[in-house]
């Protein structure tokens, strides 16, 4: 804050609001960490279905599609 505007507030309600407001943001964070971690795993999931289904059923190229038809 400026120096010519008065604080409105006294030091013990700033120091519980921004006490309030640290503790909030480290539970947000620890959530957000949590949350990514998870969509990490889903994530690895899917590329190993991905990877699977790939392998088993692989797509066909123009070439054998052309060998196909003939």
């Amino acid at each position: 804050m400026p120096v010519d505007v008065p604080e409105t507030k006294t030091p013990e309600e700033l120091l519980g609001e921004f006490k309030e407001r640290y503790q909030s943001l480290l539970a947000e964070n620890q959530q957000l960490a949590r949350k990514i971690k998870d969509n990490e795993s889903t994530a690895l999931k899917l590329l190993g279905a991905i990877e699977t289904l790939e392998f088993l059923h692989p797509a066909e190229t123009p070439q054998e599609e052309a060998t196909a038809t003939e």
